[in-house]
């Protein structure tokens, strides 16, 4: 492999150990969704605080139907978000309702379908056709938790589940982590905005669209810094407003074209400390190649490739989790899967290529990949078409229908309840 090619695992090393971590800031319960804990979250209560019923029922003492059919006094009632005050004595029974505490001398619920009642009222006779033993139907204090019990650990995405839980453990208020601000820049004389076509021959921008869902789905904030123009001062006026900003992504002018002036614009000595300081360029890698990573104006710059799909593979592999170390995500990076290959495949070259496929279920229950026959890097379409990314390293040989391969999802990663 040529120096001058770093290898995907290298280059996405050197981009998380460049990303800080976001300072905690705190939401309202209901705008958390999705947010980041940047603290744990605790119990602030005990659920149930006391024992409860799980059922509508009559609260007894086990001893009392031991032997049925048994007749009971009821001596009152309670409510779920009330209580009976007294005490359930022998021959007696007090009515109770899902979620009523268990009055004192009480130790089951006969549920309601299981007795006869004379009336609703205190003093009422009633009949228990089935038993039940101790403990029947109750819910101990603390089953679900207990005050100061942890419930949601940091670094976690909150789901529509952690939600409830927040709220049940009586938490109005979640630490979490800023949203990292991420500029997008596009460049191109060739490059306008989707409805703003009128000559056939220029592109609609798709790439900042792309990122800017990539970012929001991911958790950051995406800032739309326009489109600039083949020429180094319009680039350079443009990208200074990425100044305030946690990361700054282009998408174009990577390459070695004449057009081709991210690097030399935001190089300028115009920008003194904050011209762009070059990590690395160029990876070992199709489609995306010619990628280039820095700092620029004081934050990590990645400059993308402006294929459409080299822009959203490279936003996959390198944006995606860079913005979740930024947010100190447990865990970061789309989820890879082994999968089984429906087709031959060609030996790969020195670069690790990412193969656009489907896949389907097996007879087995594995899924097996087929890959699209037409992989250029301008075909959107069959991007998103694809359910996953095959993951062909350098130099991978020749490979056969059924063999086992390593496959990138594309599917299902950021809609989590």
């Amino acid at each position: 492999m040529s120096d001058d090619l770093l290898p995907v695992k290298d280059a996405l090393q050197r981009i998380l150990t460049a990303m800080t971590p976001m300072p905690a800031e705190t939401v309202a319960l209901t705008q958390a969704l999705g947010r980041v804990t940047a603290d744990p979250i605790s119990a602030r209560r005990t659920q149930p605080p006391a024992a409860v019923s799980a059922m509508d029922g009559y609260a007894v003492r086990a001893e009392d139907v031991a032997r049925v059919p048994a007749t009971l006094k009821r001596i009152g009632s309670a409510p779920a978000g009330g209580r009976f005050e007294g005490t359930v004595g022998p021959g007696e029974c007090v009515r109770i309702f899902t979620g009523g505490p268990v009055p004192a001398g009480a130790d089951a619920i006969v549920i309601q379908e299981d007795v006869d009642a004379d009336s609703e009222e205190d003093g009422a006779a009633v009949t228990v056709r089935e038993g039940a033993g101790a403990g029947t139907y109750i819910r101990p204090a603390g089953l679900d938790f207990r005050e100061g019990d942890l419930g949601i650990a940091a670094g976690r995405r909150l789901t529509a589940r952690d939600i409830g839980l927040a709220a049940a453990m009586n938490v109005p208020w979640i630490s979490v982590r800023r949203k990292p601000r991420v500029a997008i820049l596009s460049t191109g004389d060739e490059i306008v905005r989707p409805g703003e076509l009128t000559d056939p021959m220029r592109i609609v921008s798709s790439n900042a669209y792309a990122l800017a869902a990539v970012v929001r789905a991911v958790g950051g904030e995406p800032l739309d810094l326009g489109i600039a123009p083949d020429d180094e001062g319009a680039l350079r006026r443009i990208a200074a407003g990425a100044r305030g900003a946690d990361m700054l992504v282009t998408t174009g002018g990577a390459s070695v074209g004449r057009h081709d002036l991210v690097q030399k614009a935001l190089g300028d000595g115009a920008f003194g400390a904050d011209a762009l300081e070059v990590g690395f360029w160029k990876i070992a890698m199709r489609p995306g190649k010619p990628l280039i990573f820095g700092r620029f104006a004081g934050v990590p710059m990645l400059g993308l490739p402006g294929n459409p799909v080299s822009t959203v593979v490279c936003a996959t592999i390198f944006l995606r989790p860079a913005i979740e170390t930024m947010l100190c995500l447990e865990t970061v990076g789309a989820r890879e899967e082994d999968a089984i290959l429906a087709v031959d495949l060609k030996e790969n070259d020195r670069r690790q290529d990412y193969v656009r496929a489907t896949w389907e279920r097996g007879p087995d229950g594995r899924r097996r990949v087929t890959p699209f026959s037409r992989q250029d890097s301008s075909m959107m379409s069959r991007l998103a078409a694809a359910d996953c990314l095959i993951v062909r390293p350098a130099h991978d040989p020749s490979r056969k229908a059924g063999d086992s391969i390593r496959v990138l999802c594309l599917d299902g990663d950021f809609l989590s309840i």
